[in-house]
């Protein structure tokens, strides 16, 4: 396993044929578009590791034609972030995890049509792959939709307050009905 700074640029062929996994750590303000995410400054890391091999191609159903081996790429990655708990709007320190299977077609149009039908991710095949940039992406998808403390650490305020519990209950409109359809 080599261990190295994330690449920009990539030659995945050759990592596939040499069969390493790239891995390593890498600090959090390398990825700007997370860190444009993150409620601190504080310094963290993103851990990340990267395979890429070939498969070789299911045959369809009723043909014998052999075909060519497909690149894969195996990408995981984890890193903790810093966000705004959408409940009580303090800090809260989300984990976020990835572990993803990436296959690569020739062109865009290949992957348009074969990606809503595959399991797997689709991309397209680039010379100089951005590793990094893919890593950003899947920890960006990997954030929760809306990031909370499972247990606040502050009281919420309420909007109503005290008078809340003062205010006379409301009849219930159903009850009213009940009332109206009997008279």
């Amino acid at each position: 396993m080599a261990t190295r700074p994330l690449p920009d640029s990539l030659d995945l062929r050759h990592l596939a044929q040499s069969g390493d996994t790239l891995a390593g750590e890498d600090a959090l303000a390398l990825f700007p578009r997370l860190v444009a995410e993150a409620a601190d400054t504080e310094p963290r890391l993103v851990r990340w590791a990267a395979q890429a091999e070939w498969r070789r191609a299911v045959a369809a159903p009723g043909t014998v034609a052999q075909q060519a081996p497909v690149l894969w790429l195996h990408v995981s990655a984890s890193t903790e972030l810093p966000v705004v708990c959408q409940r009580c709007l303090t800090p809260v320190v989300e984990a976020l995890a990835v572990d993803r299977w990436f296959r690569f077609v020739a062109d865009e149009a290949t992957a348009d049509a074969e990606d809503e039908d595959s399991e797997e991710d689709v991309l397209v095949f680039q010379p100089a792959f951005n590793l990094r940039e893919l890593v950003e992406d899947e920890l960006i998808m990997a954030q929760p939709l809306v990031p909370m403390h499972e247990v606040c650490p502050t009281v919420l305020p309420t909007s109503a307050g005290p008078a809340l519990e003062d205010a006379p209950a409301k009849p219930n409109p159903f009850a009213v009905l009940q009332q109206i359809k009997k008279g």
